[in-house]
């Protein structure tokens, strides 16, 4: 799974469930929140480095028992991909900021058109959720943030993808574990090579599986024989999406999250998902849901502030961890969870956001990490990610510098670094 990269959503890559990063592996891929749109055609080009590379691959795939004639089938006619390289390289520039992001997850648009194809697919989704405990509309707006409910799905060749970014050795180990991922599944009789189609960093179909995801997780639900998540009929994609959410401890019945009021004076070092209370603990502290009420015991709770002290507060729930094994950014996690509850018919979000904020470029969460360190906030590294070591730094600094300690990675923390 992807390390959290925070209050900063990357909006480049073009997947959104397992792990391009090579950690734990969770569905979608690489660093990115999806909801992408149509890809460029591919630039491929003759690459004779890449040649070898497929011939001294073809002993390993065959060693991890690809059949040579699979193997050829779907390795011939394969180029070295360069527009998938240049996403690659580029994907870590582009920044949005949660609200931003939000804005789109759940836009008044895919709003409706998750109710449209809620209702279109009611008998299926009701079949799904009775089969595996996650409600159909968890699945709808994964569906929705993934391939905006199967209309952009993905036109890349993933096996050419796949050996690219395998060959250009950036992330070679983890991506060639796909390539032959993805030919087990050709081997498998699940889809022809030319069929398996999706997004440049190797996820597929209508929810974005990488390879090792489909293989441990997906389903044939229609029992044709083959589990299918490329094709118009979204049958054994949506279930694949139901069964990995309950593979992981899904609970039916407990929200991913409620949105919450902080009481003056909170204490928002108490703040962050490593911090769990009871949801009547937190409400002898102050805390209460937006029409004034305690929060309901849906089980052990944290108070999440995305956006700082001056954004959004979130009594988060164990469903929330689920959702983020499919990708770890918490924006990305609220955009599913809010965008479920508005397809079944709750509020907005009503707090307000800093927007007179923007997200920090890469080199400037690069600096921010380098600036806390040097002055004695270590960050455990500087990679650009803003995850529990750099919030902790920030907290630390603001503590220090007089500032409300929300570990929010502003702009203005790094100008008062500076």
């Amino acid at each position: 799974m992807l390390r959290k990269v925070g209050l900063v959503i990357t909006m480049a890559v073009a997947p959104c469930a397992a792990s391009a990063s090579g950690a734990v592996p969770s569905l979608a891929g690489s660093q990115d929140i999806s909801m992408h749109g149509p890809e460029k055609l591919v630039a491929v080009t003759a690459n004779a480095g890449f040649d070898r590379w497929i011939e001294e691959f073809r002993g390993r795939a065959l060693a991890k028992g690809i059949d040579a004639a699979v193997f050829d089938r779907a390795m011939t006619g394969i180029g070295y991909n360069t527009d998938v390289i240049g996403k690659d390289r580029n994907q870590s520039e582009f920044t949005k900021t949660i609200w931003d992001y939000l804005d789109s997850a759940a836009s008044d648009t895919r709003i409706a058109n998750g109710k449209a194809a809620l209702a279109a697919n009611r008998d299926l989704l009701e079949r799904i959720e009775a089969a595996y405990g996650v409600e159909k509309e968890v699945v709808v707006a994964i569906w929705g943030l993934e391939s905006a409910y199967g209309t952009f799905r993905g036109s890349t060749p993933m096996i050419e993808a796949l050996a690219t970014l395998a060959y250009d050795g950036r992330r070679g180990t983890f991506f060639e574990s796909q390539l032959i991922a993805a030919l087990t599944i050709v081997q498998a009789g699940d889809v022809d090579p030319r069929a398996m189609t999706g997004s440049w960093a190797g996820a597929m179909g209508h929810t974005q599986f990488i390879p090792t995801s489909y293989l441990d997780y997906a389903v044939d639900f229609t029992g044709d024989g083959k589990r299918d998540i490329w094709s118009d009929d979204p049958s054994d994609a949506l279930a694949s999406t139901a069964a990995y959410l309950a593979g992981f401890g899904w609970t039916k019945g407990q929200p991913w999250g409620v949105e919450v009021r902080l009481p003056d004076g909170f204490d928002v070092e108490l703040t962050g998902e490593r911090i769990k209370k009871s949801p009547a603990d937190w409400a002898v502290m102050g805390i209460r849901d937006m029409a004034g009420n305690p929060v309901s015991d849906h089980g052990p709770a944290s108070i999440l502030l995305p956006a700082g002290a001056k954004g959004a507060a979130f009594m988060i729930f164990q469903n929330f961890h689920v959702i983020e094994r499919y990708n770890t950014a918490d924006a990305y996690v609220i955009g599913v969870g809010h965008l479920a509850d508005r397809i079944r018919g709750g509020d907005p979000i009503r707090a307000d956001w800093p927007r007179e904020d923007r997200a920090l470029l890469l080199a400037e969460r690069r600096e921010l990490q380098e600036r806390l360190t040097s002055a004695g906030f270590d960050t455990q590294g500087v990679d650009g990610k803003i995850g529990p070591n750099t919030i902790a730094a920030i907290r630390a600094f603001q503590r220090k510098a007089g500032l409300v300690p929300d570990g929010y990675a502003s702009l203005d923390v790094l100008k008062r670094l500076r």
